[in-house]
Order: structure tokens, then C-alpha cells, then sequence
């Protein structure tokens, strides 16, 4: 039996293979998913996120000021591919496979900590991004005591109401700068600004681009951009405000905060 199994199992691998390296599988998104491979995916998706959120602590999510926030960072954010009651999901959103679901049924289905889990840290390659360097932990919450408390009973003309004075700073980035850099921190924030789209960067798995130069060797640069000296403030000069330093730059500003940006530094001089 157990050479049987064994001999089975090495078959399998040999038609995975196969099948991986003849581009027989369909990845395009304009072409649904099997049902059992919505199943498989879905199924596993919902148990990684019950294991990995348990034990997280729901703080009280009926005050006030939290639902207002939550209201708007939802609409600035998660309507976007979501949708919203009398608003339809952005191009974006439909064109997404799997398609976003409808939060006002995950509101109903799903416990807060489970919701709060993948809002912060997202879903690998279902489109669903991580948003933990981008909210603050209370703006977070504040996205879930809306989506538990309001979204599911609120009607078009109710949800309008709620959005009326949105705007961009109505849901900030997180701001805080009192916590020391930190390198592996600024690794992961590396990931979250998504700077191996552009650059090669050790310790971070992505493609092999060479839009921007690889940053192996970092620290040891005398210049950064070709312009300024490699120095820690330099550094955070150019995360943050990069055309300032070059206009011939084709760098973004990816509004990194200062805090992300110190991180980031430290880990780019850390690069031997």
C-alpha cells in the first residue's frame, strides 16, 4: 500500500509538472474558475483566516466616532471593488476573478476578527490588498464597526447620507513617529509600497523586473539617484519626495510616510 501511494503520489507530481510547464492551464481572468477550483480556493481561504484570526481581541465597536470614520474610509477604499448600496463596483472591481464580494453579506456572514485579519493583512492572489501600512490600527477597526454595525441595514439614500462629507483626509495614513526604525519592518514596507514592481530587492520574492535598478548593495552606494550623498536623511528625502530630488526621475511619490520612511532606510542600509 505504501508503494502504491508513494508510486500515486510521484505520478501526480509528474502531471503537475507537465501541466505547469505546457501552459495548458487557462490563467486569463476572463475565464471563470471550475467549481472545484472555486471550491478548493474558497474553502482554504476561509480556513487560513479563522485559524490565524483567532485570538484576536474585538475592542468595543459602537462608538460613534469610530462608525463616522469607518463609514468613510470604507467609501474612500473598499467601495472601489466592493460597491456600496446604489453604488455599482468600479472597472476595477468587475474585473476581478474572484469577483469581490458584496461586504455587506460578509458583514452578516463573517466575525469581526476575521474581517479586521484580512482588511489588515489581505488575500494572497485574490486581489484583495493588505491595508495595515496604510490605516491605522483604530482606522481598521473603525472599517469593521461600520461593516458589522451600519453597512448591512443601511438603504441608498441612508449610505448617501453617511458619505456626504467624505474626503481624502477623512481617512489618513497612519502618522506615527515615535517608534524607532526598524529594518524588518521597512523590508515589509518595501512589499506594501510595492517597490519590487519596479527594483530587484533582497529578501523580498517578485519579478524579475529592472525598471529601477536592483538594490542589492545598497549601503555601500556613494550617491542616491545619482544625485545626493548616501546618507540616512538623504534617504528619507528621496523615499518621500523623490522628483524633488531628480526631475528626471521617473520614481513615483508613493506618499510614504516619515516613520515608513525611516524604516525603509534602515533596511536599505542594511543591504551589504
Amino acid at each position: 500500500m505504501l508503494t502504491g501511494a508513494l508510486a500515486l503520489a510521484a505520478l501526480a507530481a509528474i502531471v503537475g509538472v507537465v501541466l505547469l510547464y505546457s501552459g495548458a492551464y487557462n490563467v486569463a481572468a476572463s475565464l471563470q474558475h471550475s467549481r472545484p477550483v472555486y471550491w478548493v480556493l474558497d474553502t482554504g481561504m476561509r480556513h487560513s483566516v479563522r485559524r490565524h484570526s483567532s485570538g484576536i481581541v474585538v475592542p468595543d465597536l459602537t462608538d460613534p466616532e469610530l462608525l463616522r470614520t469607518g463609514a468613510q474610509c470604507f467609501h474612500l477604499t473598499c467601495a472601489k471593488c466592493h460597491g456600496a448600496p446604489g453604488i455599482a463596483r468600479e472597472d476595477i472591481g468587475r474585473g476581478l476573478l474572484p469577483l469581490p464580494n458584496d461586504l455587506t453579506q460578509t458583514a452578516r456572514d463573517w466575525p469581526p476578527e476575521q474581517i479586521y485579519w484580512v482588511t489588515r493583512h489581505g488575500i494572497r492572489m485574490a486581489g484583495m490588498p493588505a491595508w495595515e501600512a496604510r490605516f491605522s490600527d483604530r482606522d481598521l477597526w473603525a472599517v469593521v464597526a461600520f461593516l458589522e454595525n451600519e453597512l448591512p441595514r443601511l438603504s441608498v439614500r441612508e449610505y448617501r447620507e453617511r458619505i456626504r462629507d467624505v474626503s481624502e483626509m477623512s481617512c489618513p495614513r497612519p502618522m506615527d513617529e515615535s517608534a524607532r526604525p526598524d529594518a524588518a519592518r521597512g523590508r515589509e514596507l518595501m512589499r506594501e509600497y510595492a517597490c519590487h514592481g519596479c527594483h530587484r530587492i533582497p529578501g523580498i520574492v517578485g519579478p524579475d523586473v529592472y525598471v529601477g535598478p536592483p538594490l542589492e548593495g545598497f549601503a555601500h552606494r556613494a550617491v542616491i539617484a545619482g544625485v545626493l550623498p548616501n546618507t540616512r536623511d538623504n534617504l528619507i528625502r528621496w523615499l518621500r519626495d523623490p522628483q524633488s530630488v531628480s526631475a528626471m526621475t521617473v520614481m513615483p511619490d508613493l506618499d510614504v510616510t516619515a516613520q515608513h520612511a525611516a524604516d525603509m532606510a534602515s533596511y536599505l542600509e542594511s543591504l551589504d
